[in-house]
């Protein structure tokens, strides 16, 4: 699903939903899905179109147009593109309340945190001091090392030249409808539907 394509005539497209809006219910509810992901990135995907269109980003592949891009409204809306298609694609529609990584993901979290709580407790603090709008991220730098990342408005790792593994959205768009202001609950509860085999996969092993 982070694959985002183009095609010649339409520009690019929103990626395909891989489970149904309200498999991810009671975390995030099937109104959430269909605002967030129906609108939300919709509206991204429309703005990064005619942005593109007619100069020298209209054919580039989404990650180039991320890290070429001046600051600015073409940089945000693709930033918001690449950030959601990964969010999106993350998930798996089965909860369980004790989900959590294994084998080589393990290992390196385990590495470069001690533990797995470790590592949750300072994505959560992260997601908890994030003033505003934005993304916290654990992602991989050149060297293999993971690092928790935060990211304001549309920034995206790709945008530094790290590689995005396991992404929270913290705009208020995606909990609002469920959780209102406890930005700290919904953050706590998507442990539960992380698809930890997607995120490994993402890794350079």
């Amino acid at each position: 699903m982070s694959t985002m394509t183009r095609n010649n005539v339409t520009g690019y497209q929103m990626p395909t939903l891989l489970y149904p809006s309200n498999a991810l219910e009671p975390v995030i509810s099937r109104t959430t899905i269909e605002y967030h992901y129906g609108k939300h990135m919709q509206a991204y995907v429309d703005s990064l179109n005619r942005l593109s269109h007619g100069n020298e980003y209209e054919k580039m592949p989404l990650r180039e147009i991320v890290e070429r891009a001046p600051e600015g409204p073409l940089l945000n809306n693709a930033g918001q593109v690449l950030n959601h298609a990964l969010y999106f694609e993350q998930f798996t529609p089965y909860p369980k309340a004790n989900n959590r990584p294994e084998g080589t993901l393990l290992s390196a979290i385990k590495f470069d945190f001690g533990n797995f709580d470790t590592l949750r407790q300072r994505m959560e603090e992260a997601c908890a001091s994030l003033f505003g709008s934005g993304w916290v991220w654990l992602a991989q730098d050149e060297r293999g090392k993971l690092d928790i990342m935060r990211c304001y408005n549309g920034d995206t790792p790709a945008r530094h030249r790290k590689r995005a593994l396991y992404g929270i959205d913290v705009w208020e768009h995606a909990y609002y409808l469920d959780y209102q202001n406890r930005r700290a609950d919904h953050v706590k509860r998507l442990w539960e539907i992380i698809d930890w085999e997607l995120v490994e996969s993402r890794m350079d092993l």
